[in-house]
């Protein structure tokens, strides 16, 4: 099997991954305003000035050089949402001259009324698979507006959303673990549409009755069978990259989806806030070391393969 850094590493500490969600920006030449200029008040890990940078093709090499990696999914990083389309264009012209990324999650906006035109616009780039748009949430359980403008349940949302069918694409879903239940209900309306809930639903209440309330969403959302889970970011904005804590989370997460529907990511190089990329690739490995080799393959590669539709790594 070919890496994308053309190098096959034979250290036993080694993993073979695909990483199906991370993230690549250059802020000289391409506008990000929440990385250049206008600060996102609640970003989730807190202060994020380390990654006001540029990271480019050159510096995921330099990241993931101790490890195997097969193939990357490039997640939209919210470049300007005035074009839409840019990211996907200069993406795309990336991987032409690198040979990675081989899939692209792009950005949509459902609610607005240009939805279909972006949609169509994002579908003309072959590595296109699915698109992340991220619905009207809330800070807390306790400010949820449902039917809101922008929200899982604006008719105008949804209409939008039903493009994703049309076109055969996926959905990133990305929201606080307390809207789960809220997605559960779109998963259901359009079962032909497979989603991929990212980063493990955001278990950031790591208390007792923090974890059962993200057990009971996550445990809603799983039992539709279109929905499945990229066990990733874990991150606290007040708190070290904690082993114990996090292996917690791995195992209960693959314990409610099942090793058949969990897909690896780093959401590098945001996740570099808290964890450097060996160590968080070698301590997601030792958390499954019990599972299967067959088990393992597929969560750190071959359900990527299957979701995002990518090509046979073991062909290529």
């Amino acid at each position: 099997m070919k890496t994308i850094s053309g190098r096959w590493n034979s250290d036993n500490g080694a993993v073979t991954l695909i990483d199906a969600h991370h993230h690549l920006w250059d802020l000289g030449q391409n506008y990000y305003p929440w990385l250049s200029d206008r600060p996102e008040e609640h970003f989730f890990l807190g202060n994020y000035d380390a990654i006001k940078r540029n990271y480019l093709a050159a510096d995921y090499l330099r990241d993931s050089a101790a490890h195997n990696v097969l193939m990357t999914v490039h997640c939209e990083a919210e470049w300007s949402r005035d074009d839409q389309v840019g990211e996907t264009r200069w993406i795309s012209a990336l991987s032409e001259r690198c040979g990675f990324p081989n899939a692209i999650v792009a950005h949509a906006w459902f609610h607005t009324p240009n939805s279909a035109e972006v949609l169509a616009g994002q579908t003309a780039f072959p590595l296109v698979r699915g698109i992340r748009s991220k619905p009207i949430t809330s800070l807390s359980p306790r400010e949820m507006k449902p039917g809101a403008p922008g929200t899982m349940q604006d008719e105008a949302w949804l209409r939008g959303f039903s493009g994703l069918e049309k076109h055969g694409l996926s959905w990133d879903l990305r929201v606080p673990y307390w809207h789960l239940t809220e997605a559960a209900e779109v998963a259901r309306a359009f079962p032909s549409v497979k989603i991929i809930v990212n980063h493990t639903g955001f278990p950031w209440d790591r208390s007792e009755e923090g974890l059962r309330e993200w057990r009971r969403h996550m445990e809603v959302i799983a039992r539709e069978p279109n929905v499945h889970l990229k066990v990733s970011e874990f991150g606290l904005k007040s708190e070290p990259w904690d082993y114990e804590s996090n292996r917690r989370i791995v195992r209960e997460a693959i314990a409610i989806f099942g090793m058949g529907r969990c897909v690896f990511a780093t959401n590098f190089p945001v996740a570099g806030l808290r964890v450097d990329y060996d160590t968080l690739v070698q301590s997601v490995a030792r958390m499954i070391e019990d599972y299967s080799a067959a088990d393992q393959e597929r969560f750190f590669w071959r359900n990527a393969v299957d979701f995002y539709r990518l090509p046979d790594p073991q062909t290529r």
